[in-house]
């Protein structure tokens, strides 16, 4: 074989190397891109903005960018989006791809597409949705979430509620239930971007055997860095907060009334001394 046959052996060898370490279709790509968007667009706006505790805090996020109107199901959307987990480091996994469908999230008439975004509070329920499909308000709990960096929780249901969600249309982001909605993981995606036989929960563990384009991986990158900035400013809160004022010693104010002793009566004396006559000098 000639040197230049290796060569060009060589560098085939190596492109598909690297086509199967960053491989993902147009759709995937433009999937992740449109979630990366959604997210810096609302997280622009602290008023209505994803509060800084619940994203600091968050244990997994789904971003499911311009869900549509699903036929003839009244107020039902479907749409395809992507869901990233906390890891053990505190970091955010790869993102896996999922659909949601169905579930009314009471928008106004005549809207035709809206962005929606779910907050997971706690672990239970993803390996619901790991493992196949998960239904909002029946496999756990899901409330319209708050607004504004410094937003809290203040129902009880929101407290409750392991989910929390919002939806974003013709600009407006706002809290809104999701009660009946069907998350499922995208296989055919996943497979596309992260090889075949690629299970989800391998993706989310970081055990795929192909690495995502850097169209998907950047969303990884960019939700890292809101998650960031949102524990940087509870910092800064938590500084900026009024210390509690210490309270001095306590000074009695109350007057003090001197009592003079009384004389008091004699009292005879149980056993008086004895006295003894002096000797007679003679």
């Amino acid at each position: 074989m000639s040197q230049r046959t290796q060569i060009t052996a060589l560098s085939l060898a190596l492109s598909l190397v690297f086509a199967a370490a960053a491989h993902a279709g147009p759709r995937e790509d433009a999937q992740a891109e449109n979630a990366v968007r959604v997210l810096a667009e609302i997280q622009a706006i602290p008023e209505s903005s994803i509060p800084d505790k619940l994203l600091d805090e968050a244990k997994a996020i789904v971003i499911v960018p311009d869900t549509i109107k699903a036929g003839l199901v009244l107020g039902g959307r479907r749409g395809h989006g992507v869901l990233a987990v906390r890891t053990a480091d505190g970091g955010w996994s790869n993102p896996g791809f999922v659909t949601l469908t169905g579930g009314s999230i009471g928008l106004q008439v005549g809207v035709q597409s809206a962005d929606v975004v779910l907050v997971f509070r706690s672990e239970r329920g993803l390996d619901s949705i790991v493992n196949g499909k998960f239904t909002l308000g029946a496999d756990a709990g899901v409330a319209a979430g708050p607004m504004g960096r410094n937003a809290a929780a203040a129902t009880d249901g929101q407290m409750k509620a392991e989910i929390w969600s919002w939806s974003r249309a013709r600009g407006l982001f706002a809290g809104v239930a999701l009660d009946g909605a069907v998350l499922s993981m995208d296989n055919k995606a996943n497979e596309a971007v992260y090889g075949q036989d690629t299970t989800p929960r391998m993706i989310l563990e970081g055990r795929a055997s192909q690495e995502p384009s850097p169209a998907i991986a950047g969303f990884r990158t960019r939700l890292a860095e809101a998650s960031a900035s949102a524990r940087a400013a509870r910092v800064d809160d938590d500084a900026l907060a009024p210390t509690p004022a210490v309270a001095g010693p306590t000074i009695d104010t109350t007057t003090t009334t001197t009592v003079e002793p009384q004389p008091q009566p004699f009292q005879p004396v149980e056993n008086p001394a004895k006295v003894e006559a002096l000797p007679v000098t003679p």
